[in-house]
């Protein structure tokens, strides 16, 4: 028996609620999305509110339960895995009985799917339709999975009484023992680069070891930029004897959420290397992964087990999808932001997703909002920009840091502060009003733009679901964050689920606008941005070690350059605009030629 996967695309994870409760929206359709485990406060009230929806017994986990944040995310997944199984079994139910939503369903698969070709195989021969499509769909029909995602910087200690708690109730720790302990047979994102204390956690739950057959009940996904990354953190892992089930590229900066630039290495020469080592990176993890399996007495599969190859970053068109599929045999394309348009598939507010749908070019942009220090993509016109500058204006800057998920920094509080909170801000511009006799009036005002620019994204981040589902908002009035990819610029307009996925697989089209660029000649132009931006704030004092960096990262551009130029001149694909993307090519390989060290 053979399981199809239905669609070639998947949802990755935005913020913490915009893909909050996705599976139960789409899973049932075979599409997989990623949820955000980072806030237990709101997987226990969505809980909440889907448990008063589909008629299911609720009882609250309240923060007295000693390990409330890891069984508040597992009864959250709980919850999402038994709804998802049951509008599943009903949409079987349905496409076997009803013809017109068969063919409905059909027109949505991408026309290399086995499982459309055979549905309509037995359309075709017409007989016993009914019982052999109830048949054919419970032997090849499989829901998206419900995967889950941790940012593994987003670890902090947790305190009881001003006493730490042991690490395993650390936020990310909490998180993973939520997922780990819960009923879902899916996979982990792991994202924003290494945690060696949280990967060394995986050890202690059996259910990321294969068993006899090798079969993995929970799989790990490693979110990933290059190559060398993911092969150190493969083999990190492996010598513990996890396996890495799928490395998700992403691009540096042509994404959604945090943008992590990398040392000038384009995405077309990391997806190309991908795909000429894939087979170096699977060697390599399944020899360390043996020799630990067999430390442990645990079973030992004798071939390796299977390894995925996703991407993600920027993607928009039909053919920047199926050139992604065809040239570097990626086994999905993440489509993240394009869905944040799509009310059937993601939770925003009106207000919000209206905002998004009217944004154009310039108004997406990469700001310092984020307490990580991590460069954030973000929109213009952000309900919280107002509420931030209305505190600005009252004397009231910074967050009342209810949730204190970002409470990383450590410069005043052992217990750490978050850079956006009411009380690390009226420290920093208790400082600054010290220095007043030695800094200039614009240098002081540079400085308190600097301090007032971070937000609350854990409220922000959060407050959309709330909104969208007529859910009362407690505390402080934050607004919303939102995250989007400058890609969302050329999607103008709220999107319907089959419209989008149509738009995916080449049958419409709903950009409207045409001189939207080719995603990797825009991510292109993102890193010489960064490259010219990262040279200016250097200034004249520049290090040697500032103008090795740029100077590696220049000529890691021009060979990127040089790879596109070579790549547009063979492929089959982008055929109507060969011209122009050589065009592009030239006119960036001689900006950067004019950047002078």
């Amino acid at each position: 028996m053979s399981i199809f996967h239905p669609h070639t695309f998947h949802i990755p994870v935005m913020g913490l609620s915009y893909t909050i409760d996705s599976p139960i929206r789409i899973a049932h359709l075979g599409i997989s999305s990623v949820v955000s485990i980072t806030d237990d406060e709101l997987t226990e009230r969505m809980r909440a509110f889907y448990c008063k929806k589909f008629l299911l017994p609720y009882r609250e986990i309240t923060k007295k339960c000693s390990d409330y944040r890891a069984e508040r995310i597992k009864a959250y997944l709980n919850l999402m895995n038994e709804v998802v199984t049951q509008k599943f079994q009903q949409f079987k139910e349905e496409l076997s009985e009803n013809k017109q939503a068969l063919n409905q369903y059909i027109s949505l698969l991408p026309d290399t799917s086995e499982l459309k070709n055979g549905l309509q195989k037995l359309i075709g021969e017409g007989l016993h339709m009914k019982e052999q499509v109830k048949k054919y769909l419970a032997d090849h029909f499989i829901p998206g999975t419900i995967d889950v995602n941790i940012m593994t910087k987003v670890d902090k200690e947790n305190y009881e009484k001003g006493k730490q708690l042991p690490i395993t109730f650390n936020d990310a720790h909490a998180s993973l023992r939520g997922f780990a302990e819960s009923n879902l047979n899916s996979s982990v994102v792991l994202s924003a680069g290494m945690n060696p204390r949280l990967y060394s956690y995986f050890e202690q739950f059996p259910a990321f070891y294969p068993d006899a057959d090798g079969h993995l009940q929970k799989k790990i996904i490693l979110k990933v930029s290059d190559f060398r990354s993911a092969m150190i953190q493969g083999n990190f892992l492996a010598k513990k004897g996890l396996w890495v089930s799928e490395y998700r590229i992403e691009s540096g900066l042509n994404c959604g959420g945090h943008a992590f630039a990398t040392d000038g290495f384009l995405f077309g020469p990391i997806l190309e290397e991908f795909k000429a080592k894939k087979e170096q990176l699977v060697q390599s993890a399944h020899e360390l992964m043996i020799k630990a399996l067999e430390t442990k007495n645990l079973p030992v599969p004798q071939q390796p087990l299977a390894l995925k190859i996703t991407a993600q970053g920027g993607v928009g068109t039909a053919e920047e999808h199926s050139f992604l599929l065809n040239h570097y045999q990626i086994d999905s394309v993440g489509w993240g932001s394009p869905f944040l348009l799509v009310p059937e598939a993601t939770s925003v507010d009106e207000e919000t997703r209206t905002l998004l749908a009217k944004a154009e070019e310039d108004d997406f942009y990469l700001s310092n909002i984020s307490p990580l220090g991590v460069p954030f993509n973000t929109v213009k016109g952000m309900s919280n920009d107002l509420w931030k500058q209305k505190r600005i204006k009252d004397n009231k800057a910074g967050s009342s840091c209810p949730k204190k998920f970002l409470a990383l920094n450590k410069e005043y509080d052992a217990e750490g502060m978050c850079t956006a909170s009411k009380k690390y801000q009226d420290i920093k511009l208790a400082e600054l009003e010290q220095q007043k006799k030695t800094l200039s009036e614009k240098a002081i005002e540079q400085k308190k733009a600097e301090i007032f620019e971070k937000a609350c994204l854990c409220v922000g981040l959060a407050n959309a679901s709330y909104l969208e589902n007529g859910m009362e908002i407690k505390g402080q009035q934050q607004g919303v964050v939102i995250c989007p990819g400058p890609n969302l610029a050329y999607f103008d307009k709220i999107i319907s689920l089959a419209d989008m996925v149509k738009h995916i697989y080449g049958k419409n089209n709903i950009i409207a606008d045409n001189n939207r660029p080719n995603m990797f000649i825009k991510e292109l132009q993102m890193y010489v941005e960064h490259l010219k931006k990262g040279i200016a704030e250097s200034g004249e004092a520049m290090t040697a070690i500032q103008t090795k960096k740029w100077t590696g990262f220049k000529d890691n551009l021009q060979k990127g350059i040089d790879y596109y130029k070579e790549l547009f001149a063979q492929t089959h694909f982008f055929t109507g605009e060969k011209e122009q993307l050589q065009r592009q090519l030239e006119m960036y390989s001689l900006q950067l030629n004019e950047v002078k060290l």
